[in-house]
């Protein structure tokens, strides 16, 4: 559509670009031109199936149209949906506030307030069963993303200090929670996030409540409570955008969603899933009493065991001294000086017995060297003649006349001469 001066004489205005690629600061679109082609690209779309969360809605019996407000279930967006009250009335369940819808329209663009609505002409509720089987798909789908791993489940700290725990308003889960938990260990504390735990608001709240208290860095642990609830009342624990943000928390996370038989998807992700909001202050909080006792018993059992080494010990002891080496060291002495005193007569013994066989064996040979000896010979009035070299003479051949001999007697010795030889 253009208006007055798209058209006219040369010398008049210039055309509007008829592209939003060509308009520029000087030849701008004005905010009707704008807005129709708005209307005229979304008038192009088909019948569209939309589902949302009612958030708005308000019945007019006497009205032509029928007004709901739908909200995306996941994060913050809109879009208001109108239906003819004739085929409004002829639904077999009227949507409420907070019901799941899914709704067969036509989008609208309406110029004069820039406002985008859907025109519907078929709604129908989400069925339980369908909003479990999703459920149940998306289970299958986190699994395989490996966010419900058992090797990604953090540890508890055995006392915080100070405890994160997002419940709803004034409710009976906080109430067990923190009384429980006090009741085990007055001195703990903690950081309460009221939020809305059921309803169109709950993912938004329960989710910016747990990344709050995650960044955090004086929470040692965040518990998520909140009481039993029919299975609708419970679906936000099982968005997917909820579960993701859970599944980020770098600060041990427990879950205390609804009763044993509930299963929200929250559970599984959770690095602790507690039965009930009681049962996740027992959890998370330790008993004073119960660890004093703890204490106690084994200091007890340590005494016990200390009492029993050193009676086993002395038991020990009391045996080796009561052994005779250790009962009279004197004993032992003693007998090593008899052992000692009977090998030295004993040696003794054998030694004047080996001196005495050495001392005949001696006078045995001095007897026959005597025998034997030259001087023996000489005691007998032999005599040994020797010439001036020394030699010994045994026959007359060995000398001649004059030569000189030495004559050796058994008591002296004779120097005489050769005077013949025969």
């Amino acid at each position: 559509m253009h208006d007055e001066r798209t058209t006219g004489a040369p010398t008049g205005p210039q055309p509007l670009p008829a592209l939003a690629r060509d308009t520029t600061a000087e030849r701008p679109w004005p905010v009707r031109l704008l807005s129709e082609k708005i209307r005229d690209y979304v008038a192009k779309m088909s019948m569209v199936w939309v589902e949302g969360q009612v958030v708005e809605h308000t019945y007019r019996g006497r009205a032509g149209m029928q007004f709901v407000t739908l909200r995306d279930a996941d994060v913050e967006a809109s879009l208001p949906v109108h239906m003819l009250t004739r085929a409004y009335d002829g639904l077999h369940h009227k949507p409420e506030v907070g019901d799941h819808v899914v709704v067969q329209a036509k989008p609208e663009f309406w110029v004069k307030s820039g406002r985008m609505s859907l025109r519907a002409t078929a709604l129908r509720q989400v069925g339980i069963g369908e909003l479990l089987a999703r459920i149940d798909q998306l289970r299958r789908v986190l699994a395989a993303e490996g966010l419900f791993d058992a090797d990604r489940k953090r540890p508890l700290p055995f006392l915080p200090a100070v405890v994160g725990l997002v419940c709803g308003r004034e409710s009976k889960a906080e109430h067990d929670v923190v009384v429980n938990a006090r009741a085990r260990w007055p001195q703990v504390r903690f950081e309460i996030r009221e939020v809305a735990v059921q309803g169109m608001n709950a993912v938004r709240e329960v989710s910016a409540a747990i990344a709050e208290l995650d960044a955090r860095r004086d929470v040692e642990v965040v518990v998520v409570a909140r009481g039993g609830g029919s299975v609708e009342d419970l679906l936000p624990f099982s968005n997917e955008a909820l579960v993701r943000v859970a599944a980020a928390c770098t600060t041990p996370l427990v879950s205390a969603i609804g009763h044993e038989t509930d299963a929200p998807l929250l559970d599984l992700v959770a690095d602790y899933r507690a039965s009930t909001p009681t049962d996740a202050a027992k959890r998370v909080v330790p008993d004073v009493a119960e660890e004093r006792a703890r204490a106690a018993q084994a200091r007890q059992r340590m005494r016990a065991a200390l009492v029993a080494r050193l009676d086993r010990e002395q038991h020990r002891l009391d045996a080796l001294r009561s052994r005779p080496v250790l009962a009279n060291p004197q004993t032992t002495v003693d007998t090593r000086e008899r052992e000692v005193g009977q090998h030295v007569r004993h040696a003794r013994h054998l030694l004047d017995a080996a001196l005495l066989r050495a001392a005949g064996e001696v006078g045995r040979l001095a007897a026959q060297v005597r025998t034997l000896s030259p001087a023996s010979t000489l005691e007998r009035g032999y005599a040994v003649v020797q010439r001036g070299d020394g030699h010994v003479v045994r026959s007359p051949d060995d000398v001649a006349a004059g030569d000189p001999l030495h004559v050796r007697l058994a008591d002296g010795a004779l120097h005489a001469e050769v005077t013949a030889t025969s």
